[in-house]
């Protein structure tokens, strides 16, 4: 088995602090910027940022679905980690200022140990590239729902 790793960035014409309250917002704005390959969103613990305890479900292909129980921690400014109870998934969001005044750079980050074998092979190949795809998708509706916000 090894470690599998995607990696995805945006810049957003957004403060990083709006941003980052954006996508803490559990139990209000983060729902709305999932896009469909996310199902049975529920907030169960928190709502807020650290201590949060978040339950979906990640469609990863048509005959692959996660079943994901996310516990929220901030480890240090700007940044939240979501880490999966049903398996050893651990995504990362770092928001920091971007290239501009006013603008942020944010980072998803998500790794976990896949497969091995030949299904561990296609894993490595295929997954990052789609999760990077998914989470392209929600950064553009996170940009979308900040950029141009009043005092962004």
């Amino acid at each position: 088995m090894a470690q599998v790793e995607s990696t995805t960035q945006r810049e957003i014409a957004a403060r990083p602090e709006h941003v980052f309250d954006a996508l803490a917002d559990y139990s209000g704005t983060r729902g709305g910027l999932l896009p469909g390959q996310f199902s049975e969103y529920e907030v169960r613990e928190g709502g807020d940022g650290k201590g949060t305890l978040v339950h979906w479900k990640l469609r990863a292909t048509s005959k692959r679905v996660r079943d994901c129980l996310m516990e929220v921690d901030e480890p240090m400014e700007g940044q939240l980690v979501e880490r999966d109870r049903n398996s050893s998934m651990v995504t990362t969001w770092t928001v920091t200022p971007g290239s501009a005044e006013g603008t942020s750079r944010i980072t998803v980050t998500t790794v976990w140990q896949g497969a091995g074998g030949v299904g561990g092979f296609f894993e490595r190949a295929f997954a990052p590239r789609g999760l990077a795809r998914v989470h392209d998708e929600l950064l553009a509706n996170l940009a979308a729902g900040t950029e141009g916000r009043a005092g962004a």
